[in-house]
Formats: C-alpha cells, structure tokens, sequence
C-alpha cells in the first residue's frame, strides 16, 4: 500500500510519501519553490515523493489531505446563524473549501500525464495534526494535543492515542485561539510576515512582566482547561482578513482592532526601534500563552493520568513553552516531530489512512527528521566542476577528503579557529529546523560569534539566539535536563557554571533550544562534534540554517551559490572541502 500525503492551499505545504507504514520520503513546497512558507499546491514536493519510489501517480493507492471542508458543520452553520459576519468573509471561506475539494482537477493541471486510480481522503485538520504526532512517536499510549491557529473552524482538539487509534474528545472552535491570539500581537509588535511568532519568542527574555493585567484582559481561562479570547480586540471572526494562500508567500492581513492600541498603546510600525516597551509586551505575550497552555495541559492530565505526552499544531512549534512541560505539568514525557505545524499534517494525514485501511498494526517511530533529497558524490563533484572559474576569482580551494575520520577533525579544527563552516550532507531536514544536514556550524565559545555570523551571512536581528547541538550522552552535563531533543523542539536552561564556556547559544535568560545528536541517526554529524570535543572539551557546535533570509538550502547549487555571495569561510559538500584562502 502506498499512500501520498499532502498539506495544500495554506502555508507551509508539503507532501510526503508512506509505504506500508514506513515512511519513505517528506518536503516542504518551500524548499523547491525558494519562497518562505510557500503556500499553495506541492506540486514539487509531491514529484520529489514520487521519484524517491521511482513510480508516478498510478501506482499510488490512496490520497490523503489534512484538510476536511466538511468538519465541524453544525458548528459553522450555528457561529453563522448566530453572528452573522461579514459576507466577504463568508465568500472567503467559500473559496477555500472548493480549493480543497477540486484536488481531483488539481492532480490532472499538475500531473497531465499520469492516472491516479485511487482514493482520496479528507482527514480534518486537528485530526491529522495528533496523528502527525502520535502515529510516528515511540508510545503505545498517550495524551493527544492539537494547538493550532485554526483548520477545519477549530483551534484545538485532544484526546487519547492507543497503539493505532485516536479518540478525539474534545475541541475549542472558532473563534477562539491560542494561535490567533500570538499572532495577532505579533503583528502587533511589527513582526508582520507569516510565521513571525518565533522573534517574539526570541524578545520575550528581555522584558519583563509589566502588562500580564492587560494580557489576561485579552485571554480569559475557563474551567476544564478552556479559554476564551476577549473577542473586541480581534477582526478576524466579524471582519474578513485578508488571506493569500495561492501559489506564493503567505499573507494575512490584520487581525488585531484598534481597540487594541487603546489597552496596550500604539503599535510597533516595522521600521520602528525596539525599545524596552515592546519587550515587556512580548515577554507577556509569551508568559500568557504559557500560562493557557499549561492550564490545559494540568487539565488534561487531570482526566487522563498518563506519564506521555504528543504535541502537535502551529503552537507546537513554541519551544520555549515546550521546554517548560515538564517543570509546570505532571507529564513526564513529551513527543514533537520535527515539522509539528501545518507541513506535518500531510504525514498524520497519511498515516491516519494507513491505520484506517492497514491489517499489520506495526507502528512507524520517527527517531530522526532526515526525509529529504540527497544528492551523489558524481553530481557534487559536477556542481564543483562547473564552478571552477567563479572559485579561482574567489580564491577557494577545493580539496577532497574521503577519509571520514580527516574530514570531521580537519572540519572540527576549522570551526575551532572561529571558522564559519557549511555542513552539506545526506539527506535534507523535514520541517523548519537545519539539524546537521543543511547546517551553518561554529564555535559555541565564542562570544561574539552571533555578531560575526550576522555580519558574514545571516543579517537578522540580534535578540534572536542560535542554537547549540550536543552529543547526546553529554546533555545532562551542560543542561538542567536529560531528555532526548532530536528536532530543536524544546527549549532549556544551561547549567549556570557552564554558560560562560558557551555564550554562543546561551541566550539572555541562561537558556538554549538544544538538539541532542545521536551516533545512529546522523554519524557523520556525530563525528564532527565529537572531533570538536576532542579539541576543546565541549561536545556541542552552534547550529543554525543553511540559508540566507531564504528557504534551507535544498541543492549543492544552491549550498555553492550561498557560499559564494557571502563571507562564509568553508563550504563542506559532502566529500569536498572548498576554503577561501587568507
């Protein structure tokens, strides 16, 4: 049986491709189409999923979409009877449902010579967003959270997952989010592209708590872990907000009101200064979400006393709550794969069709997120070949190394002399985070190392920290926790006497989103930590994107072409060490 899985017609969309319950392949549509987020269909990705089986569309059996226009009716059918909005909103949503439900149409623009015989399922968004999580983690049994923005006119659900089973059993609608909320104010503060929730996250540590009042103004709590938003400082469930999910960059208008302005002040323009205001404002906005969170969560574990945890939902890429589980919940353990937003909907979505239609009940554990393209030693040494010229102007060299061993400690040096090295390898990341395969790696030492890889390549603002990887079995040395981190999905405290050795990753607060490597599922990135240990006595690198204010790098083209447009010190693709000289 094989099942294509897609995320489509909104933002982040992806395809993966599931072969009698294994995962074979994963993509963001981003990461082809080189626009952030790309909204819209994964014609790319999908073609990518196909080639890694060598087959087309007739060979697959079954279609699965997070997405169900048909969810939830008597529930729109009462919010529209009931509050009657605007009917340019109406229209709006209209229009996204029969996008939704003219795939059949879509397939045959996209894929004109190929014949898909199959079936296609409708899986509804929260549903697919818990089997995203739950069907790929490693429990035979565990409390099931969707936080969301919304999908399917709701912004949350949970439940339980049993072996290969969920049971849905409870849900907050429309128009209530913990995701509009967060975004709402990070448009707020001047963060107006989509998917700008994590700078605020990034901000948060510099305020303090001076507008919690205001907030909690905002975000009311309820009994049973339910919350409501104070719908007065909010357009989106009267007023249409413009949405651009076709085919492009995703947009979304404004969706915070005026009234807004008069609770907090006047909102931050985005070329405006940060001052310490907007700080504060942000580190309430965090603290808030926090607290609704873990309101939830306590009364999830309340209901259903089970040690694990699945976490999925564009919330769940908010790791600094993440990393927070633990200490402010009774739950003991917590999985989140590594594309936990909209983009990993099409993996539940597929694995939910599996379990529906599969007589073998064997399960699938995600333990590493490396699902994407990887390219041959002949095609890099052509990329490399072809660039001959551009590399002699630019005074590189190119080297190549086959010897493992040589390359990692060569590597490891250089980074250990304040090198800024790529680190091309293997096969791409699936979701947002570079984790050792399209990675920029540096020395966690130094304490302006954020200011010079800002200065050589990345250009962003300088609250937003970079991340540090440690071998795994050095975690709980330099940490205040013990728990496997494989996607960057959480964040936590840096013990207080190792912070000085590594002001890199250390963040203003002492913390750091970590990600644990394991020799098993990346051992080429194992070994350049462990050379680096080797050399300074601290077993983890900086780790940050590949990329430069664009999508990951995805090809060894576009790894040279970065390499060459920026002040990047060393380029490793796969075998092949390429240096700018002195």
């Amino acid at each position: 049986m094989i099942i294509l899985g897609i995320n489509a017609y909104h933002g982040d969309s992806s395809a993966c491709i599931v072969k009698e319950g294994e995962l074979i392949a994963a993509a963001e549509e981003e990461r082809f189409r080189r626009i952030k987020h790309w909204a819209g269909f994964p014609q790319l990705a999908i073609e990518y999923c196909l080639a890694e089986l060598n087959i087309d569309l007739s060979k697959v059996d079954h279609i699965a979409i997070n997405r169900n226009p048909k969810a939830n009716l008597w529930k729109k059918l009462s919010f529209t009877l009931r509050k009657r909005p605007d009917v340019h909103l109406l229209l709006a949503r209209l229009k996204n449902a029969k996008d939704w439900l003219s795939l059949e149409e879509q397939l045959q623009q996209s894929f004109p010579n190929q014949s898909f015989q199959g079936q296609i399922h409708h899986i509804e968004h929260h549903f697919a967003h818990l089997a995203s999580a739950f069907y790929v983690s490693n429990f035979s049994q565990a409390v099931v959270v969707s936080v969301d923005g919304f999908g399917d006119f709701a912004s949350m659900a949970w439940g339980i997952g049993h072996q290969t089973k969920i049971t849905v059993d409870d849900k907050i609608y429309f128009p209530h989010s913990l995701g509009i909320f967060y975004q709402a104010l990070t448009q707020y503060l001047g963060f107006s592209n989509y998917g700008d929730e994590y700078k605020v996250m990034g901000l948060a540590p510099y305020g303090e708590l001076t507008v919690m009042a205001e907030m909690q103004e905002i975000v009311s709590l309820e009994a049973n872990g339910h919350f409501r938003l104070n719908l007065d400082y909010f357009r989106h469930h009267k007023e249409k907000v413009d949405y651009e999910w076709e085919n492009g960059l995703p947009k979304v208008g404004r969706l915070w009101t005026d009234k807004l302005e008069q609770l907090l002040g006047g909102a931050r323009k985005p070329e405006q200064a940060l001052t310490q205001r907007h700080y504060d404002i942000a580190r309430s906005v965090q603290a808030m979400y926090e607290k609704a969170f873990f309101h939830l969560l306590n009364a999830l574990y309340q209901q259903y006393p089970l040690p694990n945890l699945c976490l999925a939902g564009g919330c769940a890429m908010n790791s600094v709550a993440n990393g927070k589980i633990y200490q402010n919940t009774p739950f003991k353990h917590a999985y989140i794969q590594s594309a936990a937003g909209d983009a990993g909907g099409a993996i539940g979505a597929a694995f939910e069709v599996w379990h529906q239609n599969a007589v073998n009940t064997q399960r699938f554990f995600m333990e590493h997120a490396y699902w994407g393209n990887e390219f041959r030693h002949q095609q890099i040494q052509t990329v490399i070949a072809k660039q001959q010229s551009v590399l002699a102007q630019e005074q590189c060299s190119v080297e190549l190394i086959e010897d493992v061993a040589v390359l990692t400690t060569t590597v490891a040096k250089a980074i250990a002399t304040r090198k800024v090295v790529g680190w091309f390898q293997g096969r791409m990341e699936w979701g947002p985070r570079a984790l050792g395969n399209r990675s920029i790696v540096c020395d966690p030492r130094v304490a302006n190392m954020k200011d010079i890889l800002n200065q050589k390549i990345k250009r962003r603002e300088s609250f937003r920290p970079f991340a540090p990887s440690i071998l795994r079995e050095h975690t709980a040395d330099w940490f205040e926790t013990d728990d496997n981190v494989p996607f960057m999905m959480k964040v936590f405290q840096i013990k207080a006497d190792k912070q000085a050795q590594i002001p890199a990753v250390t963040h203003v607060d002492g913390s750091g989103r970590l990600q644990t490597v394991f020799a098993h599922t990346n051992p080429l990135y194992y070994q350049l930590i462990q050379a680096f240990y080797q050399l300074t006595a601290v077993p983890m690198v900086l780790n940050t994107s590949f990329n430069e204010n664009e999508p990951v790098v995805c090809t060894p083209e576009q790894a040279l072409a970065t390499f060459l447009r920026t002040k990047m010190d060393v380029l490793v693709l796969g075998s092949y060490l390429l240096k700018r000289q002195a």
